[in-house]
């Protein structure tokens, strides 16, 4: 048996089905300022859209109007936490509220001119995608298109370089606050992990830069120590065993909860005793940090008012105007490591 897919209903389907014009219906729907429509013909058209599943077409709208309401967000790929989970969710409240649409792309390996077309193909207004996934001929692409660019993790030099707007987490900022800490609890030999993924190797060290930054200025005689560092159980144990064999540091920032929960769970294997021998810090402040034992130490990013950022996106969209974003601030959250 062949099924037949039904076609989408279209405001031509709804002006026959409602006795009227097509050019009523688009008044209609659209809320068309000054249009001299009875109330009881607005009410037949919703009620015959609303029975035929009419949904207007986004594409089509842009075409007419000029503009697209589409903020593109390409994820990384990486699982995503809950810091970016939260900031995303807000956003896109923020945008509705200003009449735009947040639209989460799946993770997809291409970049540059590749990925330009594929992204300006849906015609949004904006496109959020991270460094790595941008090449000059690929923003120039965009921009031809009048698609505004908000760069993920760009250093302000390359920004410029660009000419695109940035969206940048303040990871130095973190890593500054969480060897601030360490030195204040006395901690003089202090080792920052960076995750060996090449995704996250980069904001690791420009967190490790935080802490070296935060150590030189407020702790006189210390020292950090770099090491690397997988997402897995024995990649921590065998880290803690190096730190066994070399000699334990008195301080570690674990780049973020989930690494530094598995460094605590190997160094209490390995009967060192936290926070007694070797105190910790991780980053995030996910529940994790509450469910641990000793509780996890960790920074946690607090991100302005949701609709602030959105407003500011907006206004840099519609006045095409280079903005650079930061709305986190790194507080620290102390518990017992």
């Amino acid at each position: 048996m062949t099924s037949i897919r039904p076609r989408p209903a279209t405001i031509t389907d709804i002006a026959r089905r409602a006795g009227v014009s097509t050019a009523t219906v688009s008044y209609v729907l659209n809320d068309a300022p000054g249009a001299r429509i009875p109330e009881a013909t607005r009410e037949r058209v919703r009620s015959v859209a609303d029975e035929l599943g009419y949904v207007p077409h986004a594409s089509a709208r842009s075409l007419r109007t000029g503009t697209s309401d589409l903020v593109l967000h390409v994820q990384m790929d990486v699982v995503q936490g809950p810091l970016a989970s939260r900031f995303l969710h807000d956003l896109s409240h923020g945008l509705r509220e200003l009449g735009y649409t947040l639209l989460q792309y799946g993770a997809e390996r291409s970049r540059g001119v590749k990925a330009a077309r594929a992204w300006a193909a849906m015609r949004p207004s904006a496109v959020v995608a991270g460094d790595d996934r941008l090449t000059p001929a690929g923003v120039e692409l965009l921009r031809k298109a009048d698609i505004h660019v908000f760069a993920v993790g760009t250093p302000p030099e390359r920004a410029k370089e660009l000419g695109v707007s940035t969206l940048t987490m303040d990871h130095h900022g973190l890593g500054a606050r969480a060897g601030e800490h360490l030195v204040g609890r006395g901690c003089r030999d202090i080792a920052v992990v960076v995750p060996r993924e090449d995704t996250l190797r980069q904001m690791g060290e420009r967190r490790l830069e935080g802490v070296r930054s935060a150590v030189e200025r407020t702790g006189p005689g210390a020292s950090v120590r770099r090491y690397e560092m997988d997402w897995t159980p024995e990649s921590a144990a065998e880290l803690v065993g190096t730190w066994v064999a070399e000699g334990l540091p008195d301080g570690v920032f674990g780049y973020n909860d989930e690494f530094s929960g598995l460094l605590l769970g190997a160094l209490l294997d390995a009967d060192v005793r936290v926070p007694e021998q070797v105190g910790l810090v991780g980053a995030d402040d996910v529940m994790l940090c509450r469910m641990l034992r000793p509780r996890l130490t960790s920074v946690r990013l607090e991100s302005e008012e949701p609709g602030a950022t959105a407003r500011r996106i907006v206004e840099a969209v519609r006045e095409r105007a280079a903005v650079h974003l930061s709305p986190w601030k790194p507080v620290l959250v102390e518990r017992e490591t």
